[in-house]
């Protein structure tokens, strides 16, 4: 018996009746259509023939193009399907051709002594603001980390050089500054808060120098977060929130814009993951997010954050544990398992007395259990001239200190 005989659906009935049944249920099916047929004339065949024709297109085109129907649609879940505005490809075109004129391709110029003379970085960037001259440009810090000196170029080909106005590392968010002649055209600022899950998106920039490169995808997730090291060791220093698109994003992308349909600018475009076998991992910084950073590095020149004054090491850290030795030092109790080990203390912390071999795992009652903890609770839940209560072990006893966090000192 083969898998796929009747039988083998139709455990209760013989092949013979299933069959002789079957037969019986389509032969008074023909004659009932055969009876029907008789009272319907040929306009009426053609008029049902022409809706049933519509139909099938309608729903044909909202599959191949997975967008739903000019009419709202009620499916099985009983939730409506929103209405779709015109042709989606042209409202690529039409988004595009909005935002392209304020994307930019940056150029970061290293060279020995001072002397700048040949590309050795190549990035993206946005104009959000004209005022008193300037055209200011958003990016990421990555993108002109180390420069000795900036440009950038125009849609139309025009080269201009840029200055620094302010940076920023953990967000990982630059502004610079150009004259504004010839520049006429600023981003329309979009709200990331809005992104829905799919929606259709398109990333401008300058990808392996390819300048003014299109690429569509649509928002993967809408709220990614993605743990991040700041000086490449290994250790995670922050957690980035993050747009994820399967729009192509490539080296030179970075600092671009992640735009929906209407034209604005939902994200900057800045990483992606590259590795064998992975493919439309792409991320871009939400625009709310990133609009917080650029308007304050536009009025101070940098981000203002409390400074707590420690530099340390994770408890537990799989790239660099801690040997037998280095824990009998800190004759910590079996109960201490996770906290963040001083290494060097300056400022506050070094004014309350906090030294090396400190293993801090509380900060206001609130569990400490690696740098990024100790990092995204003093800027989340604190501000400069807050007082900070510390809970640490030194040589085997819990103690705690209050201290007053203060502005990082320059350099």
């Amino acid at each position: 018996m083969g898998l796929f005989d009747d039988d083998f659906y139709s455990t209760r009935v013989s092949t013979r009746a299933a069959k002789k049944k079957a037969f019986k249920a389509r032969r008074g099916g023909q004659e009932r259509w055969r009876h029907r047929n008789r009272s319907v004339s040929p306009v009426q065949a053609a008029v049902i023939s022409g809706a049933v024709s519509a139909v099938v297109a309608v729903l044909l085109f909202s599959f191949i193009t997975g967008l739903p129907s000019t009419t709202a649609v009620t499916g099985a879940s009983h939730y409506p399907m929103r209405q779709a505005a015109g042709d989606p490809y042209d409202r690529i075109v039409q988004a595009a051709a909005k935002v392209r004129p304020a994307v930019v391709s940056i150029v970061n110029l290293k060279g020995e002594d001072g002397h700048s003379t040949e590309p050795s970085a190549l990035g993206s960037g946005v104009i959000f603001r004209i005022t008193s001259g300037k055209a200011f440009i958003m990016t990421n810090n990555h993108v002109i980390e180390g420069s000795d000196d900036l440009e950038i170029v125009t849609v139309d080909g025009v080269k201009k050089e840029a200055k620094l106005i302010g940076k920023d590392r953990i967000s990982d968010i630059a502004v610079l500054a150009v004259d504004d002649k010839g520049i006429s055209t600023i981003a329309d600022i979009g709200d990331s808060s809005k992104l829905r899950l799919g929606e259709t998106v398109i990333a401008i920039g300058n990808p392996l120098g390819l300048g003014d490169t299109l690429t569509s995808g649509i928002v993967s997730y809408t709220n990614r977060i993605i743990p991040i090291s700041i000086n490449q060791d290994g250790v995670y220093d922050w957690e980035q929130h993050v747009i994820q698109t399967d729009a192509a994003i490539n080296e030179g992308n970075s600092g671009g814009a992640l735009v929906d349909l209407d034209g604005r600018v939902i994200g900057i475009n800045t990483m992606k993951i590259a590795d064998t076998g992975v493919e439309g991992l792409g991320f871009a910084i939400p625009a709310n997010e990133v609009m917080k950073t650029v308007n304050e590095l536009v009025e101070d020149g940098k981000i203002t954050r409390p400074y707590l004054g420690v530099y340390t090491v994770d408890l537990n850290n799989e790239y660099a544990p801690l040997d037998e030795t280095q824990r009998k030092e800190l004759k910590l109790p079996d109960t201490v398992k996770d906290g963040a080990v001083v290494l060097e203390a300056h400022g506050p912390a070094e004014e309350a007395g906090l030294k090396l071999n400190d293993v801090i795992t509380a900060f206001d009652s609130e569990p400490i259990n690696s740098t990024l903890d100790l990092r995204r609770y003093l800027y989340d839940n604190k501000k400069i001239g807050d007082e900070l209560k510390v809970i640490f072990y030194r040589a085997g006893k819990e103690e705690s200190v209050t201290l007053k966090l203060t502005d990082k000192p320059e350099g």
